[in-house]
């Protein structure tokens, strides 16, 4: 094995909970089956520490592990993180001992298979993260697939087999395509090394082609409009530990395969796609904000704010700017943190008074004030309010959007003030509404499930407050992406022409430092 650093942080994060879904398969009384899954987020949470040694100015991929696995093949069990990867794999660490607490009393069958799913995806999640070989992505990409789908069909709702079903054959069709690009880019490229493939340059018919098949897989799973109606049904079917996860893991593996894949290797496709791209991200925005603001069904009011807050992701990727990009990543992690936040109190919710519908849960700021603070927290979060994280992440895509077009900008606007609409509405209601079947037993928060919802809290803040170290770890690697494709498609006499960006309504892809990235006319 050839490591950056004497541990293997990266295989530990991977497997060690791994191996504890084997231990757990003989455990049998159902309290250890819960502390040991505790005990393992824990520890990944610990291993995580030793992430943040990353520096942003150092190796573009760091902590790199690599052994050869098929040679024949060109095959290798090769990982790495750079700033695209690194939040999300500390994204993915922390979630597993929070979902373990929020599930404590609410999963109440099935026990062992449930810790065993949430392990599992725990391991896939950061495996798709960390890996730096196609097919190493690939086996990761699809192995997250069936826990997730065993986490909705057994322990989900009424309707669980059909939202189960469907999420099921919606992300295998992706897959099916993202596995076409993967042995095309193999044939073309000689390798399946994501970094050696990195290095090179494609013909414009095969980028496009590639671009396709890659950028369908990953709209389906962020989900982008039209390709997101697997998600309100999974999210509402789910339970509280399989929708935190969803919403917090599983949609930013598509924004990442974007930004990881769809930009760099195929820079000109990317261009050319872009006004689509960006026409159905605002489209992702609008349309989430008004269905959304429309539901009685507080899980599925913010399974559809998750369609719109997504489109701003994909929107500042495809801006093709630091601002944007920033945004965009720095949204993936908030999101992450702001939603699973949300859904993790629906659950708590739900507990208390069995249903999820906005009338049955009215008048709770008398009753339930330490509930109600952490809401309005992860409320105001979630519409962007300053001094929250959410506000960051979008402040910079809208001022990537307004530099690079107006009529980006006003278009993008609306979804920011939809997402007040809806979420005050909720907040309005839950908090002071009359209640129409109010449960005397109801009772505010235990420490447990303070436990759970406070670390998140204090994320909402020190983002919000604090966001300069986040922004400096990921802008060098945001800078990289933009370099490679400023000068791939130099190389194809495209990238520069001002002209062409007009046509397409987009700005000229700039890169840090680049004044008047345009200064000749295109040959």
């Amino acid at each position: 094995m050839t490591m950056q650093f004497g541990f293997p942080v990266l295989t530990t994060l991977i497997f060690l909970p791994l191996m504890a879904a084997g231990v757990l398969l003989f455990v049998r009384q159902e309290r250890t089956m819960r502390l040991l899954t505790m005990v393992v987020g824990v520890l990944e949470c610990l291993l995580c520490l030793r992430l943040f040694s990353y520096s942003p100015h150092g190796a573009a991929f760091q902590f790199v592990e690599k052994v050869n696995w098929v040679p024949a093949l060109g095959m290798s069990y090769h990982l790495g993180l750079d700033g695209l990867s690194l939040y999300m794999v500390l994204l993915t660490a922390l979630m597993l001992p929070l979902c373990v607490l929020g599930s404590w009393t609410y999963i109440s069958t099935r026990i062992k298979e449930f810790h065993f799913c949430l392990l599992l995806m725990t391991s896939a999640c950061i495996g798709v993260f960390a890996a730096l070989d196609f097919v190493l992505f690939y086996v990761f990409w699809e192995a997250m697939l069936v826990p997730m789908y065993l986490l909705i069909a057994v322990w989900g709702g009424p309707r669980r087999r059909y939202a189960s079903i469907k999420f099921f054959l919606y992300t295998l069709a992706g897959s099916t395509l993202l596995l076409a690009a993967i042995v095309a880019f193999r044939q073309v490229g000689g390798s399946f090394s994501i970094p050696e493939l990195l290095e090179k340059s494609y013909s414009f018919k095969f980028q496009i082609w590639a671009f396709v098949a890659m950028a369908l897989a990953f709209a389906i799973k962020v989900p982008m409009f039209p390709f997101h109606t697997w998600l309100p049904a999974a999210h509402v079917e789910a339970p509280a530990a399989g929708s935190v996860l969803l919403a917090a893991i599983l949609l930013k593996m598509g924004t990442y395969g974007f930004l990881r894949f769809c930009l760099p290797l195929t820079p000109a496709a990317s261009v050319v796609a872009a006004p689509v791209m960006i026409a159905l991200s605002i489209a992702s925005i609008i349309y989430g904000g008004c269905i959304a603001l429309g539901q009685t069904d507080i899980k599925k009011l913010i399974a559809y704010s998750s369609v719109g807050h997504m489109g701003f992701v994909t929107l500042g990727i495809f801006l093709f700017s630091v601002s944007g990009i920033s945004g965009a990543i720095l949204q993936m992690l908030n999101h992450g943190i702001t939603t699973g936040g949300l859904f993790m109190m629906v659950g708590l919710l739900y507990e208390r008074s069995h249903s999820r519908e906005i009338l049955d849960n009215q008048g709770l700021g008398k009753h339930m004030p330490a509930f109600m603070f952490l809401l309005g927290l992860f409320s105001f979060s979630s519409l962007a309010f300053p001094g929250t994280n959410s506000f960051v992440g979008e402040i910079l895509v809208l001022v990537g959007a307004f530099k690079g077009s107006v009529w980006i900008g006003f278009l993008a606007v609306p979804g920011a003030m939809l997402a007040a609409a809806y979420m005050l509405r909720l907040l309005q209601r839950v908090t002071w509404g009359a209640p129409t079947s109010f449960k005397p037993s109801w009772w505010d928060l235990k420490p447990r499930e303070w436990a759970t919802l406070l670390p998140l809290a204090v994320l909402v803040f020190y983002i919000g407050l604090a966001p300069s170290l986040a922004i400096k770890t990921i802008e060098p690697s945001i800078e990289r992406v933009l370099t490679t494709m400023k000068s791939k498609n130099m190389a194809m006499g495209i990238s520069e022409d001002r002209h062409l960006a007009q046509r397409l309504h987009l700005p000229a892809l700039t890169v840090p430092g680049d004044r008047d990235p345009i200064q000749k006319e295109r040959p």
